[in-house]
């Protein structure tokens, strides 16, 4: 069964890739979980799009991304908007690293990939809070987020 990966997946490919795989295997487990996609000519179309769209979020090597830690180390403190319990400063629900990703592009920040954002845990109360970018393996970046009840 010829697939295009949508996803990364380990020991197959990442996004846009196109696979040669069992036919068990893609209807199974790829197919259904959205990992994948049926190849044919409009699905290809549809792995240039994932490709330009993962090659923007992509961090090239390591110059690049000490250019990406030095403009996020430059933007400060991050605002981050969250609705919260009135006067307790608990948040409903908590702020996840989409949020993380959104407000740092908002503030004329990069554009990152989630998975590239690390908490210490849930973020789940107003206030401060450091949070890790891992743009790659030897450059960690640090940034400050400040959550405000919104």
């Amino acid at each position: 069964m010829k697939l295009i990966l949508t996803a990364d997946v380990t020991g197959l490919g990442g996004p846009g890739d196109i696979v040669e795989v069992k036919d068990g295997y893609g209807r199974n487990f790829l197919l259904p979980r959205g990992l994948a996609i049926v190849a044919s000519k409009g699905a290809e179309k549809q792995v240039q799009t994932i490709r330009r769209a993962q090659e923007g979020r992509k961090i090239r090597d390591l110059d690049h991304a000490k250019e990406v830690k030095a403009k996020l180390d430059g933007l400060g403190a991050v605002q981050l908007a969250g609705r919260a319990a009135a006067g307790g400063g608990k948040l409903f629900g908590s702020v996840t690293t989409a949020d993380i990703v959104a407000a740092i592009k908002s503030a004329g920040g990069p554009v990152l990939d989630k998975r590239s954002v690390e908490t210490s845990g849930h973020i789940k109360t107003t206030g401060k809070h450091t949070v890790a970018v891992r743009l790659h393996p030897e450059v960690i970046a640090s940034v400050n987020l400040v959550v405000a009840a919104g």
